[in-house]
């Protein structure tokens, strides 16, 4: 399991972490929510083990997150960022088949169901032979997303521990694909036992999708638990700096639901 205790981390001379607590287990959803600047980013990025921090900060499976060489964090957790990057002219079945590159010991005919079942979780199997340059920007998302679950499902290993850390992976989809991406990974945490961390802006499909939440402001957490917990109207005025009135969803049974302003 991944857990940070007392994490903190600076960038140059500005303290952008401090005293961050947090696990996240097997079978788990955990949203992180703030407001622009708050630190989310940063925060994945420490996780992920991609942004130094204090040694003793972080841990998986027991052991210190800097002593794990970066092949074998590679089989074990997969990241998607803000704004993945690809210039090579590949198209969508070779971009997603990238997921694949930590396990050279797979047969092909593993690799390719794996990458018949992220197509189809990402709702991309129908761009399978397109060029990924010449896609949508939400197209790009799905695909860089069907590239991490490949990467988190090929680990066969009775009993190991997976993880996908995803930095704000709906900012650029229509309401139908947020709705798509946001339910497959919940469903995958649950059939696959794989933990999931989503920084997301929305609080409401915060509050559907995930089991636990934390709230960041300036760095540091103002409230890390269930939804009802974390989504109360005083943090929720505090972090974002406007009034917050949260009720009952309508719609799903003991979600909170929030309306601003």
């Amino acid at each position: 399991m991944l857990v940070a205790r007392k994490l903190s981390c600076s960038r140059g001379r500005r303290q952008v972490l401090s005293g961050i607590d947090l696990s996240l287990p097997a079978g788990e959803v955990l949203g992180v929510l703030g407001a622009n600047g708050a630190g989310k980013s940063t925060l994945l990025g420490a996780l992920a083990g991609e942004i130094a921090a204090p040694a003793d900060a972080l841990t998986l499976d027991g052991r210190s997150l800097a002593d794990w060489p970066v092949q074998a964090l590679a089989r074990t957790r997969a990241v998607l960022p803000q704004s993945p990057g690809l210039s090579f002219d590949l198209d969508v079945t070779e971009v997603v088949a990238m997921g694949g590159y930590p396990f050279p010991e797979l047969d092909p005919a593993a690799i390719s169901a794996l990458i018949r079942r992220a197509l189809d979780l990402a709702d991309v199997t129908h761009l399978a032979g397109r060029d990924y340059q010449r896609l949508s920007g939400g197209e790009q998302q799905r695909v860089q997303f069907a590239r991490t679950l490949v990467q988190v499902l090929a680990c066969r290993s009775p009993g190991s521990y997976r993880a996908l850390l995803l930095d704000e992976p709906i900012s650029s989809l229509d309401p139908r694909h947020q709705l798509l991406m946001l339910d497959s990974i919940r469903t995958l945490s649950r059939t696959d036992g794989l933990a999931a961390l989503l920084v997301l802006h929305d609080v409401n499909l915060a509050a559907r999708w995930c089991d636990r939440l934390l709230l960041l402001a300036d760095g540091r957490a103002v409230a890390y638990g269930e939804p009802a917990e974390v989504l109360t109207e005083s943090h929720l005025a505090s972090v974002y700096g406007i009034s917050a009135r949260v009720m009952a969803s309508p719609v799903h049974a003991g979600v909170p639901f929030v309306f601003f302003g």
